[in-house]
């Protein structure tokens, strides 16, 4: 019993549509490789699928270019015309951009102002007026940061250096404290090394 004709129209199911385009895409991209061994034909095939996705086929001994280019030979169209016109178009564009920007950069430094009317002068003329406010603001703003940093670093080295005095004052403090008598036992000392000529006696400073 022969399968029944399915009629071609847009299958409305989501899920189905996308079980049926990847059903197809896979007996088509086999057809392509099949007509490539067997027939030694040259085939390109893409294909994009309603979510975006891209899928490719071309011959191994070829790419999409040269196959392209093969096409415009044989059919006479040239398929990269518009393309090129675009881009084209597109770089004229920027080149009247650019020569604009560049003129308004040469008339922002003096330059070009012979064609210019009083109101267009006047125009510029505000114009660098609020790109100085600007740059005089964003400078105020420098400054006032490198400021605090500065004093927050003073901060920190007066907070050092009283911490290191402190330590100082308590050192010599303790070595006052412990530092022995020496002029208290001077005199006996004397006595004791002469009556022990083979004594030395040394006598010790603290050191501060």
């Amino acid at each position: 019993m022969g399968r029944g004709k399915i009629e071609i129209k847009r299958i409305d199911n989501l899920t189905n549509r996308q079980v049926t385009y990847s059903k197809r895409r896979a007996g088509i991209l086999k057809k392509a490789n099949e007509l490539n061994v067997l027939c030694d034909a040259q085939v390109s095939l893409i294909m994009i699928s309603s979510s975006g996705k891209i899928h490719e086929y071309i011959s191994p001994s070829c790419t999409h270019k040269n196959l392209y280019d093969k096409y415009q030979q044989v059919s006479g169209n040239n398929i990269w015309k518009p393309h090129y016109e675009r881009m084209q178009d597109n770089l004229q564009k920027l080149k009247e951009i650019n020569n604009k920007l560049r003129k308004e950069i040469r008339q922002r430094n003096g330059e070009d102002l012979d064609e210019l009317n009083f109101q267009q002068l006047c125009g510029l003329e505000q114009n660098m007026e609020k790109s100085v406010d600007c740059v005089r603001n964003r400078k105020f703003h420098v400054i006032s940061s490198q400021t605090d940093i500065y004093k927050k670093k003073v901060k920190n080295h007066q907070v050092t250096y009283n911490s290191l005095l402190r330590g100082f004052e308590e050192r010599d403090a303790n070595c006052q404290y412990a530092s022995p008598d020496f002029e208290g036992d001077y005199q006996s000392t004397i006595e004791f090394a002469t009556e022990n000529p083979h004594i030395f006696a040394f006598g010790l400073q603290p050191q501060l």
